[in-house]
């Protein structure tokens, strides 16, 4: 991120600037776990996000390096968009979102078969899933 447009030097606070609105972790989520990758799959996501909000939300996810866009194999009027190496290196903080979520809130039994796996060997579980998602970016890539 520029630096004229970070609040400070903080680390969490720079962050925050990226991905820290109500939002945008939700479209990683759907990108990383719900494999969603157009903006009308976004649209159908149990929180209902608004168009413009969508909208604004893409574009500052991808100036920021986390998502890419590209173009659909189906369709001219369709876009996908992609997780880049830098958005899903984000996957060890959603994990972590989700085992304290976990403590403090219900799970859904979908969430929580996936947080079993996790706490068997979560270094094991992150390993694999990023090197899943990069085979993905590298194949897009070439």
């Amino acid at each position: 991120m520029p630096s004229s447009k970070k609040r400070s030097d903080c680390p969490i606070s720079s962050s925050l600037d990226v991905w820290g609105d109500k939002w945008s972790l939700l479209i990683v989520r759907d990108l990383m776990f719900k494999k969603q990758s157009t903006y009308g799959e976004f649209l159908k996501s149990d929180e209902k996000i608004a168009t413009n909000i969508l909208a604004s939300r893409l574009l500052m996810l991808e100036e920021n390096g986390i998502i890419s866009k590209q173009d659909h194999p189906d369709s001219k009027a369709k876009v996908l968009y992609k997780l880049t190496e830098k958005g899903i290196n984000l996957l060890p903080l959603l994990i972590e979102i989700n085992l304290w979520a976990e403590k403090y809130s219900e799970i859904p039994e979908s969430q929580q078969v996936i947080l079993n796996e996790v706490k068997k060997d979560k270094v094991g579980f992150i390993e694999e899933k990023i090197g899943e998602m990069m085979k993905d970016v590298l194949r897009i890539s070439m």
